[in-house]
């Protein structure tokens, strides 16, 4: 659904229209690309099985593509994955191989599976069926509202923003779109600045969901449809994230928040603008929150 929020219309001096992904099923956006690719495949590709390498969301998200469309499904995941996603990727019915927290690492151990199982690979993000999938979420939006002028998307392997800025683009191109990301994991920035893939070196930063880089398709997208990349601190992120639960009573994760984040650190510049927000996800590790509640 699209939903506002009086207070963050005030904070912002604009009218804010969030795009709650959160909502989606396996709690983000990432299924609608997920399903896209799955659906797809060929035969003996489904046959092979699915492999998929995500720190999370994706791995949730093709576990249950694939449990949908009877499609067995391995996710090579880093240890350091929120417990959250893991269980809830096992829960879909996909088998979990854990590998070390690094990008290259995750690529490793995949490859190393699909040359001995013969999987059939969905990327997270660097895969135009994933692109087009992510990029129904923005149709969604434009269909619902209308005369945007801004819509910000948060950018981590960037799958969500490219499609996000092709559908943009294509409805209305007048409409900016400014991608948002941790300023601790800011390789899409430097490489949108420098003009090529720049890597992503030891990512530090609670917004789990992007502590990874861009992809070819996705970069040449980026450069093409993109008007700019801006990043966030994590109190801002902690802020906008803050503001969601409070205000919206969105449950909503911080790689979820970052688009927000991006709006407010921007207001000063969005007065009396029509501001459309992708909040990505909403996959959120409770069960320390409420533990506390008991102490």
């Amino acid at each position: 659904p699209v939903m506002t929020s009086s207070t963050i219309d005030q904070l912002v001096g604009a009218e804010v229209f969030l795009k709650c992904e959160n909502m989606q099923k396996a709690g983000a956006f990432k299924f609608r690309g997920a399903y896209n690719t799955v659906s797809q495949l060929s035969d003996e590709e489904k046959e092979r099985g699915v492999i998929a390498h995500s720190s999370g969301n994706h791995a949730q998200a093709l576990a249950l593509a694939a449990s949908l469309l009877g499609v067995r499904a391995t996710i090579v995941m880093p240890k350091n994955s929120p417990q959250v996603k893991v269980d809830a990727t096992r829960g879909y019915g996909a088998d979990v191989v854990f590998c070390e927290n690094s990008v290259e690492s995750r690529v490793e151990v995949a490859a190393n599976l699909i040359e001995e199982h013969h999987f059939t690979l969905v990327h997270p993000y660097n895969d135009e069926r994933i692109v087009a999938g992510a990029g129904t979420a923005a149709l969604e939006l434009f269909e619902e509202i209308e005369d945007l002028g801004l819509v910000f998307a948060p950018v981590g392997g960037g799958g969500l923003v490219s499609g996000t800025a092709i559908t943009t683009k294509s409805l209305k191109p007048s409409a900016k779109v400014i991608a948002v990301e941790p300023e601790n994991a800011d390789d899409a920035y430097r490489s949108f600045r420098e003009g090529r893939i720049l890597p992503s070196v030891n990512p530090n930063t609670f917004a789990d969901g992007l502590r990874t880089q861009l992809g070819e398709v996705t970069f040449d997208i980026i450069m093409k449809h993109v008007d700019d990349i801006m990043t966030v601190s994590e109190g801002e992120i902690l802020d906008a994230m803050r503001l969601l639960w409070e205000r919206a009573k969105l449950v909503v994760e911080p790689s979820g928040a970052v688009s927000l984040a991006g709006v407010l650190n921007m207001r000063n510049s969005l007065e009396k603008e029509r501001v459309g927000v992708i909040i990505s996800g909403g996959n959120i590790d409770l069960r320390g929150f409420f533990e506390s509640l008991l102490k």
